[in-house]
């Protein structure tokens, strides 16, 4: 890709960032709006900047770079990022606004009357919240890497200086405005690519392999080898070496390597034909932990697809940083407005990714094996169009990009430093919010930084997990179950959302490889969030005596239009 285009609109969306959140400065004055916009944003408003901070690296790079890989089985994560507003909009939404909380910790705390359950609620927040920071640095790392070649770990630090100022200095009013607008942002850059893409692919005059068929090259294609990789054949493959194979050097060599796994050193340069179908359960050393590309998916499809459709659809719902947004809208009508608006845009922008992913399976195979999938959104203009235009339109993808990370990686640090600002900080005030923000990024900066990682929607997908398996039953039997006790609370959110963590880090440290076992690890939310309704149930009725005094009031509350609510206080003596 020519840099000379795409610098300058990574350049220009960071600067307009920085401008529009210095509007939302100007307009943030006390407390209220750091924290929640003084409860004033409406639907259409709120709807855009939920979709903005939505919308992440997953959803802008990583579903298509998936869909490349693994084909049509992909296309769950989309519809699970869609669905699971429809959840959030019939269980959670308008009784969530009414709660009258800030954070998360804070509906625990006021629905259970519990010091105790809030300070655990919080300690789940910034666990996912760090889990989901760590994927959009590094996404950022990714795109910056494929403009200019720049190091993986410049990205990272320019989202992360970027956001911690803007967060820092307008808070929540200030990031609204940011988000709204990065929505529309990210939006056009995949939609006006997207229709030069399959324009060109419409009159190329190729062959139109199913969608479900095996990636292939389309014509001869050279591949270098950035990482040591692992090329797992199910039938014999002739190919040109420049490079290591299995320990042995060659010179521009005709192999004919037999069925089984062969070890490619880095650096080698691989000459498949045209027509050759790319290897399948390629995987690079760095890939060697992602769900999606583990052979255990592949054995038990079934199963990972079933998990991967839980997570996604009950996890929306605790996602820090989307809940807190909802506590922005004056009303509960409103927050049921705001998430029907969601519905559109966000299903609206899901339709796009997986164009990328089908396109980059016919132009650009080669990624599956380089462990570069999450850069196919980037490369295609430029492989299929090519000169300047391709140029323009990279350089647009690119800004939308980082766009995606910009938005997504504000709000999880304003959820996050909420909570350390509320519960861990010694002071609740401004002051003290602006260094929250700094803890809040510098944490999976550092991380980002010192280790590599997943492709961007697995580990996306497994903060969907965790939040699915802790968050997902406090709220839903918090909302509408009046016998939830606080160590029914305690005990469901830290059996299952405890077990989703351990499983969560067992798969990034790659243990195990492969077997039943590891599907269990990487798909945890099948058995986990089952397993978290069912200790919280079970301890709750076990402990009938601790159901909070003024239950009934609080559920009331929750469940209440607002102007029945004033009307019954006007009433009561």
């Amino acid at each position: 890709m020519n840099s000379s285009y795409a610098v300058p609109a990574v350049a220009l969306v960071v600067v307009a960032t920085v401008l529009v959140g210095a509007f939302g400065l100007r307009v943030s004055r006390t407390t209220s709006d750091f924290y929640v916009a003084s409860r004033t944003v409406g639907p259409r408003l709120n709807a855009a900047a939920i979709s903005g901070e939505y919308l992440s690296a997953a959803s802008f790079l990583g579903i298509a770079g998936l869909v490349l890989v693994q084909g049509p089985d992909m296309l769950w994560y989309p519809v699970g990022y869609t669905a699971g507003y429809l959840v959030l909009l019939l269980f959670v939404a308008a009784p969530l606004r009414r709660s009258g909380a800030y954070t998360l910790p804070d509906f625990a705390e006021a629905r259970l009357a519990s010091p105790a359950v809030r300070r655990l609620a919080g300690a789940f927040v910034v666990g996912v919240g760090w889990l989901y920071l760590l994927p959009q640095l590094q996404g950022a790392g990714l795109t910056l890497t494929v403009l200019t070649g720049a190091p993986d770990w410049l990205g990272g630090i320019i989202v992360a200086v970027v956001v911690t100022a803007t967060v820092a200095a307008g808070g929540m009013r200030s990031i609204t405005f940011v988000q709204a607008f990065q929505y529309w942002l990210k939006l056009t850059a995949l939609l006006v690519p997207a229709l030069f893409l399959v324009l060109a692919w419409q009159g190329d005059g190729a062959p139109r392999p199913a969608f479900d068929e095996p990636a292939a090259f389309r014509e001869q294609r050279s591949v270098r080898v950035g990482d040591s990789i692992d090329l797992r054949l199910e039938r014999p493959l002739t190919v040109t070496v420049t490079g290591t194979v299995d320990g042995r050097s060659h010179d521009a060599a005709r192999l004919r390597l037999a069925a089984g796994t062969h070890h490619v050193a880095r650096g080698t340069r691989l000459v498949f034909d045209r027509g050759t179908a790319v290897p399948a359960g390629a995987r690079g050393t760095d890939d060697a932990l992602s769900p999606s590309r583990a052979e255990s998916r592949s054995k038990r499809p079934l199963y990972a697809t079933y998990g991967l459709i839980l997570a996604t659809f009950l996890g929306t719902m605790g996602l820090p940083h989307v809940v807190v947004r909802f506590y922005t809208s004056p009303h509960g009508v409103a927050a049921r407005r705001t998430t029907v608006a969601v519905l559109a845009l966000a299903g609206a922008f899901y339709l796009l990714p997986p164009v990328y992913g089908a396109l980059g399976r016919l132009y650009a195979p080669e990624l599956a094996l380089t462990g570069d999938a999450d850069a196919a959104v980037l490369l295609l203009p430029d492989r299929m169009i090519g000169g300047v235009g391709g140029d323009l339109l990279g350089a647009l993808v690119a800004g939308g990009a980082f766009a995606a990370f910009l938005s997504t990686a504000s709000g999880l640090t304003m959820a996050v430093a909420g909570v350390l600002t509320q519960d861990v900080l010694p002071s609740r005030g401004v002051r003290h919010f602006r260094l929250g923000t700094l803890l809040a990024m510098a944490v999976p900066l550092a991380a980002s930084v010192a280790v590599g990682g997943l492709p961007v929607a697995d580990a996306v997908g497994l903060a969907f997990a965790v939040s699915a398996s802790s968050f997902c039953p406090l709220l839903v039997l918090g909302i509408w179950w009046r016998r939830l006790t606080p160590p029914g609370a305690a005990a469901g959110m830290l059996v299952g959302g405890g077990c989703a963590l351990l499983a969560v880090a067992a798969t990034m440290a790659g243990l195990p490889g492969d077997g039943a076992l590891h599907a269990l690890l990487a798909w945890p939310a099948l058995w986990s969030v089952p397993l978290g309704f069912l200790t919280m149930t079970l301890v709750s009725l076990a402990t009938p005596g601790r159901v909070p005094t003024g239950t009934a009031a609080i559920l009331a509350r929750f469940h209440l239009p607002e102007e029945l609510r004033n009307e019954r206080a006007e009433v009561t003596p």
